[in-house]
């Protein structure tokens, strides 16, 4: 199920994300937001409905100090497994921990986090997860150089996913993530 975009642009991070939840062949419109904003982070989640609700409403994300790749692979990494835990969603598999997959802007900065919590940063300033993740890379690969605006450019990534995957579909939410304190 789903498709998550996002994008830095002009130092802002913008997300785009689908409404499917997908079981098998049944397919359900949420009303639930799979993108969202959490203190000074936008945050947009695939794996899990579950997941996405421990980051929207019980995950307590720690103001980011320092170094923002260190701070995001350590402090923001142990919070987030903490909060994942304590709501019963972390797992582990040959004593190594998992969670799910989703994207996080903050300052101006695109992280994808992987469930192995992982921490990336693409080169590109634009990523994608979830099912419809190449159709929606693809459109924004080809739009880069287009000077489009953000949102435009995520509303066309987020209709080739729901064009070509059946896991994706409308209505598309959009959230941006808050500027950076001065």
């Amino acid at each position: 199920m789903t498709v998550i975009v996002g994008l830095v642009h002009n130092g802002r991070v913008h997300l785009g994300g689908d409404s499917a939840g997908v079981a098998g062949l049944r397919l359900t419109v949420r009303r639930d937001p799979k993108i969202f904003r959490n203190g000074p982070y936008a945050m947009g989640f695939t794996t899990s409905f579950r997941m996405g609700q421990l980051l929207h409403h019980a995950f307590k994300a720690p103001k980011p100090k320092g170094d923002l790749d260190r701070f995001m692979s350590t402090v923001f990494v142990d919070k987030l497994r903490g909060c994942l835990k304590a709501g019963g969603w972390a797992r582990k598999d040959s004593e190594q921990e998992q969670s799910g997959t989703f994207l996080v802007g903050i300052h101006g900065r695109l992280f994808a986090v992987y469930d192995d919590y992982q921490i990336a940063e693409p080169a590109d300033g634009y990523a994608a997860v979830g099912c419809g993740d190449q159709f929606a890379l693809g459109a924004l690969h080809a739009t880069a150089g287009l000077d489009l605006p953000a949102r435009e450019r995520l509303a066309l990534a987020l209709a080739a996913a729901g064009h070509h995957s059946a896991g994706v579909c409308e209505p598309f939410r959009y959230v941006t993530a808050r500027k950076r304190p001065s």
